[in-house]
């Protein structure tokens, strides 16, 4: 692809390595950008200077914030006694925006993967753990994704927190088939899951959905 600028190659370079972005993408944004004052294009500039040093991570549970702990962690309305795991803060905020969940998160920053050479010690596990010896946790829930790295990484979790307290309790999230969907359609991996995990049904007290 030819560029007219050497500004812009760089540009286009820049935005087509984000996530989802191809090149022809990256050069619709660039040119977009062009359109825009010079004031405009400083302040998306500053924006994202800001992200960087304006936004840590949560010293308690690993979630992003502009404080050293999280608004989640300081918030007392919240229970402090369920502690939900997720891979990643996008995942936090999707439980979030059901409006659900009340408990706590903590954030492992991915999950095992041999094969990428991420291991145990590459993850947040170890505040985790320090988390489940400090806190009053009575139930932990693993938010995971079902692939095999998923899995390996709520097995591998399981066992090191049931090393310090086996009484806690942990939980997985249902694995099964989306609401509104037919099951000619739905794949062989996911349906056998949710024969799996299948619940008993009750006509005194109907499951909501």
């Amino acid at each position: 692809m030819e560029f007219p600028t050497e500004s812009i190659k760089n540009v286009v370079e820049a935005f087509s390595k984000l996530p989802g972005i191809g090149k022809k993408t990256a050069l619709r944004l660039t040119l977009h950008l062009m359109q825009k004052s010079s004031i405009e294009v400083d302040n998306f500039a500053n924006a994202l200077l800001n992200l960087h040093k304006n936004t840590f991570r949560c010293k308690k549970c690993n979630h992003l914030s502009d404080q050293e702990i999280c608004n989640i962690c300081l918030d007392t309305k919240r229970d402090n006694k369920i502690l939900c795991v997720v891979e990643e803060v996008g995942d936090l905020l999707a439980i979030e925006k059901t409006g659900y969940f009340k408990g706590k998160y903590h954030v492992l920053g991915g999950k095992i993967s041999p094969l990428e050479g991420i291991g145990p010690n590459q993850l947040s596990i170890s505040k985790l753990l320090e988390r489940i010896q400090n806190e009053d946790i009575q139930e932990i829930i693993m938010a995971l994704s079902t692939t095999q790295e998923g899995e390996t990484t709520a097995f591998y979790l399981s066992k090191e927190i049931q090393s310090i307290n086996p009484d806690i309790v942990i939980s997985l999230i249902a694995k099964g088939i989306p609401s509104g969907a037919s099951l000619e359609f739905i794949d062989e991996l996911t349906l056998s899951k949710s024969l799996l995990y299948r619940s008993q049904y009750s006509t005194l007290n109907p499951q909501k959905f």
